[in-house]
């Protein structure tokens, strides 16, 4: 990330820059006038050099400006966009760093090419604006990015886990057993666990735990299953093993206010399932598991049983392993929310580790196909009678995306009660390929059908679709501009 003084540098090379070249000044010129050297002023004017107080006067007085009017952090008018950048908590707290580029670098390219890099940066605003993406959207971005690039997969994160285990004397045997956690929340950390206060505030329905740092007290909401107690649990002994300072102190809805405050989130959360779902044991058992020449989905419920974990936990657990110890590194996850059957489907997670895949997450307020598994399982799990507690489905499905030959197999798990009540489904989509082939056997079971599918209904020119939810509109538009254009260019031709 870029420091303070970075920005400071940068801001002020840039404004003795443009001042110079409005006074009619070339380098020489005022290198000269100011009594320094050309490459002390080059530097200067990059952001490399901040100069003393004296050289600040001198340099005001010949470009016939005040001290205090240079070293100001203020841009012209023309540059206000790279300024807003520089100084906004967006650029100082996105870890450059972590996707291999050099701040100094940023600040060079900056610099060598104020005005094209400010019409890039304006462009950039100007998108954000439009589709009313906040500081957040770019945070979580760039975290779905850095997992990407990494497979999903975290050496240290894992061996951090198995480490832990052996020093605190954790036993990983599934189910995992909380008691540990608390134990070493306790004893270790000085945590006191309060499950009733959280109770009584009946408006925060949704937070299941909330930590004050000042007592060193985990509030837990009353009633929460062993699963969700576990991973709560999970995440506050991560935050403290890993020595993560920023860091959420509720679980769920937390304004973001820093990129660390995201990726320490990240990092406990995939400590905790990867503690509750220690690694050389699950792939032992996916491997069984893709071993079936039938596709078998009580076998893959019976594995959520024994981790005792949400499915949502699972599959996401899943796309850790699959790359790393399967080589399946054409995969995506996608998490799918409804709040009530009559409002619209909204793709809440997305990972796609080749980068390639669709659906993705859009802000254009269209319909996702119907065609998917994610959201036809959550349909037909509405359907069926009330039960005690939330209906759960798993299925499978080969998804060909219409008018190519790309096709992925999908294994989802959908969990939905009435229709007045929330549903979710999370989806673990494989690229069919030789890969796949050699190592999930019922990748060729005739019960997994095979559905043609596309991303929104609004783009979508599967005709006579019986799940159509929106018409065509969007190819309807490609088709009509595309008259257009056939119109113009034969009218420019003469034909």
């Amino acid at each position: 990330m870029l420091s303070h003084g970075q920005v400071v540098r940068l801001i002020f090379g840039l404004k003795l820059r443009e001042l110079r070249q409005e006074r009619g000044f070339t380098p020489a010129e005022l290198a000269r006038a100011c009594d320094v050297s050309v490459s002390y002023l080059n530097e200067i004017e990059k952001g490399k050099k901040y100069p003393k107080a004296d050289k600040i006067l001198s340099l005001s007085k010949v470009l016939g400006v005040t001290y205090d009017q240079l070293t100001s952090l203020t841009l012209s008018r023309r540059l206000a966009p790279i300024s807003e950048l520089l100084q906004s908590d967006l650029l100082k707290e996105f870890p450059l760093e972590m996707f291999g580029l050099d701040p100094t670098r940023i600040v060079e390219l900056i610099a060598d090419a104020p005005a094209k890099m400010n019409a890039f940066i304006s462009t950039l605003f100007e998108i954000a604006r439009n589709y009313e993406m906040r500081q957040e959207n770019f945070f979580l971005a760039a975290l779905r990015s850095y997992q990407e690039m990494c497979d999903n997969y975290f050496e240290e994160l894992e061996q951090d886990v198995r480490t832990f285990t052996v020093e605190q004397n954790i036993t990983t045997t599934a189910p995992f057993d909380t008691t540990q956690l608390e134990r070493v929340l306790v004893e270790k950390y000085g945590y006191k666990l309060d499950r009733e206060t959280l109770g009584q505030y009946t408006n925060l329905g949704r937070l299941r735990s909330v930590y004050q740092p000042k007592t060193r007290c985990l509030l837990l909401r009353p009633g929460l299953s062993g699963t969700q107690q576990a991973f709560v649990l999970g995440r506050e002994v991560a935050f403290n093993y890993l020595n993560l300072k920023e860091r959420p102190y509720v679980n769920a809805n937390f304004p973001i206010r820093s990129f660390d405050e995201v990726l320490n989130n990240f990092k406990a959360s995939y400590f905790a399932g990867a503690l509750l779902m220690e690694e050389e044991t699950l792939v032992r058992d996916l491997q069984k598991f893709f071993a079936n020449k039938k596709w078998a989905p009580t076998q893959l419920l019976d594995l959520i049983t024994k981790y005792d974990v949400s499915p949502e936990m699972f599959m996401q657990r899943v796309t850790n392993l699959l790359p790393r110890h399967f080589g399946l590194q054409s995969m995506f996850f996608l998490r799918f929310d409804q709040a009530t059957a009559a409002n619209d489907f909204v793709l809440t997670k997305e990972l796609h580790i080749s980068r390639l895949h669709n659906p993705h997450g859009n802000e254009l307020h269209e319909h996702y196909c119907r065609r998917w598994i994610s959201l036809r399982l959550i349909q037909e799990l509405r359907q069926q009678p009330a039960t005690t507690g939330p209906n759960i489905a798993l299925g499978a499905q080969h998804s060909r995306y219409y008018g190519t030959n790309n096709e992925y197999l999908c294994l989802t798990l959908a969990r939905a009660r009435t229709a007045t009540e929330p549903a979710v489904s999370v989806t673990v989509g494989l690229l069919c390929d030789d890969a796949l082939r050699q190592k999930v056997k019922f990748i060729s079971d005739p019960a997994i059908p095979l559905k043609v599918v596309n991303e929104t209904c609004e783009r979508c020119p599967i005709p006579d679709c019986e799940v159509r939810s929106a018409p065509p509109v969007e190819i309807e538009r490609q088709e009509r501009q595309l008259e257009l254009e056939e119109a113009v260019a034969a009218l420019v031709n003469g034909d």
